[in-house]
């Protein structure tokens, strides 16, 4: 029995070598020609590393949530939950407009249309986009249990607004507006919340 070539190229550097191109195109738009390029494999080490560019995707947006979490766990673990949130929403808009990176937030622009061969992969990141809103609530729910008013009104309603805004943030970055524009965004909602 002969043994396979060993893998001449590092799976986890390749899957973050085409994430920006799954960013600027979304899953339709990247072509496998690009995908294979920015790795610098050939079809046969793409097929036998990850068998799809479905497959390859959800590599992709693994690895994007796992980043995604740390600021989501660091913003969430300041003190008052107005805290929180204001951390979130800035670390959101620092994100959004890393220019290491395309603009935007790849769970916001990867799949919001496409055609029903993607159902699978669109319906994935709807719920990764939706998985920040109970979190959130919880976190309000916790802070008033535990005294802090910081954030009046209903939990539920505060954590869609703050969740919309988030994913506003990234459709705005992805359109190209700067940071310092992404953060005035900020201030407003977060005066808005002061107020109330």
């Amino acid at each position: 029995m002969t043994m396979g070539r060993p893998r001449s190229f590092d799976t986890e550097q390749a899957v973050a070598a085409v994430l920006p191109i799954f960013m600027a195109k979304g899953y339709e738009g990247a072509t496998f020609g690009e995908l294979i390029a920015a790795m610098g494999i050939k079809p046969p080490s793409f097929y036998a590393a990850f068998g799809s560019k479905e497959q390859l995707f959800q590599r992709v947006i693994d690895l994007y949530a796992q980043r995604g979490s740390a600021i989501v766990a660091e913003a969430l673990a300041r003190p008052t939950a107005f805290e929180a949130i204001e951390a979130l929403l800035r670390d959101t808009a620092d994100a959004d407009t890393d220019p290491s990176r395309p603009g935007g937030c790849l769970f916001v622009q990867g799949a919001l249309t496409c055609s029903d061969k993607a159902a699978d992969v669109r319906a994935d990141l709807a719920g990764r986009r939706l998985s920040l809103e109970p979190v959130l609530q919880a976190r309000i729910e916790q802070a008033k249990a535990a005294g802090d008013e910081s954030v009046p009104g209903d939990p539920a309603k505060v954590a869609r607004f703050v969740s919309t805004l988030v994913q506003g943030l990234a459709v705005q970055a992805a359109s190209g507006a700067a940071r310092a524009a992404l953060h005035d965004v900020v201030d407003v909602a977060l005066n808005g919340l002061r107020a109330r």
